[in-house]
């Protein structure tokens, strides 16, 4: 039996060009259609006060999407930072708005762009891949030179013989009506099934997830990305079944130096000879008075460069200790308990130790004062202290330090 004749889809008609166009879309939107559109080869100038179209809400939707945005990204940075997983970084607050202002700025923009992107497709009603005025001949030639005018069949006041009489008192080049496809207005099968697949893939991970939080296993967490949590090694304070004796950690080798630590230099290295041990078992130190490196402005000026990167930040620039140093600020500031303000470099009892003194404390520390050796290199430590040397004379100078030739010019 013959295939019986699909529903009217929709009727379509074509003008000459740009003018006559608006003045079709003029009387259209006069009669009160509501499901129609027009299309042409370029972009048309008043077409859309032609057809009545109101000012687009997208950049509402835009503004409230931002907005959303930098609600959400700010509720986030605080719930995480101040409640869910607060840290103490130097005293700082846990919730300060200048830190999270770059992350609220990249939300509002991807909120935005969402809002942008969807909102354009769905006030628009796209997409559409099967929609019936694809099948009409005179619309192949909208990309060249047709100017169409297309009234859909939904359209309230549609009628197919009221409607072609409407679009015959416009005088157009043509009318046809177009019928509904074999496969209607919805989405194409391989798109829907498609989609299907590709939202069930998704679903996975956040499920996976989801299961290995809540339910405890015996086996290992999946590492997609290995690194080095698998390579062939021994852990420390572990067995290992490669040496005789059991241990995966190896003892150095008997009479070995790592390169560069060989400190045979008891002047150089250390700063004092041992001379012997007390009733107590202590060493017996004979600092030395001198300096094992040249003494002239180059090693000063070192010694100024590296004092002001490990000592300024406690001691202060001149080395007045207090609460002169950034690093004692931030601590009365703080108010910390436990700290103790450093000494003055100029008291009398730091005056009067030797060199080798100055530089055994820089090396191994002294009281509160941590030990500087692991991050100063020897070099730099006998500059550090050499340069100390010329603060204390700066500051604590006699006519005795002057030149006799310069004394007359003091008088």
């Amino acid at each position: 039996s013959p295939e019986p004749p699909r529903p009217v889809a929709g009727m379509l008609a074509q003008f000459k060009g740009p003018a006559t166009l608006k003045v079709a879309a003029s009387r259209i939107r006069d009669e009160g259609f509501s499901r129609w559109d027009v299309h042409s080869p370029f972009p048309i100038h008043g077409i859309d006060r032609a057809m009545g179209i109101r000012p687009t809400i997208l950049p509402w939707l835009v503004f409230g999407a931002g907005m959303t945005g930098a609600v959400v990204a700010l509720l986030m940075q605080w719930w995480m930072n101040a409640i869910d997983y607060p840290m103490n970084i130097s005293g700082k607050p846990l919730f300060s708005l200048p830190a999270n202002i770059p992350i609220i700025f990249e939300v509002i923009v991807l909120f935005s762009a969402i809002a942008a992107f969807g909102g354009v497709l769905v006030l628009n009603r796209l997409p559409q891949f099967s929609h019936a005025v694809f099948s009409a001949e005179r619309f192949r030639r909208v990309t060249t030179d047709g100017f169409l005018l297309v009234i859909d069949a939904a359209d309230p006041k549609f009628d197919e013989a009221a409607t072609r009489t409407l679009l015959e008192s416009l005088e157009p080049d043509g009318i046809e009506t177009f019928r509904e496809t074999a496969n209607g207005r919805g989405l194409p099968t391989v798109l829907v099934w498609g989609s299907v697949v590709v939202v069930a893939l998704a679903l996975l991970p956040p499920l996976l997830i989801a299961r290995a939080r809540g339910a405890k296993s015996a086996s290992p967490r999946i590492h997609i990305i290995q690194d080095m949590d698998f390579q062939p090694k021994y852990k420390t304070q572990t067995a290992g079944p490669l040496f005789a004796d059991g241990r995966a950690m190896r003892p150095p080798v008997p009479g070995t130096i790592a390169d560069g630590q060989l400190d045979d230099d008891p002047y150089f290295d250390r700063g004092y000879l041992v001379l012997g041990r007390d009733e107590k078992g202590e060493e017996i130190r004979d600092y030395f008075t001198t300096f094992p490196i040249r003494v002239d402005m180059a090693t000063i000026l070192r010694g100024q460069e590296r004092f002001g990167i490990y000592c300024a930040p406690c001691h202060g620039l001149v080395g007045e200790g207090g609460a002169t140093g950034i690093v004692s600020i931030r601590a009365l500031d703080r108010e910390e308990e436990l700290w103790v303000l450093p000494r003055s470099m100029h008291a009398k009892v730091v005056r009067e130790q030797p060199p080798g003194e100055l530089f055994n404390t820089i090396t191994n520390g002294k009281g509160r004062m941590p030990a500087y050796g692991p991050q100063i290199p020897v070099e730099d430590r006998w500059a550090i202290v050499l340069y100390e040397k010329a603060l204390q004379r700066s500051q604590n100078a006699t006519i005795d330090d002057v030149p006799e030739e310069d004394r007359p010019h003091l008088r």
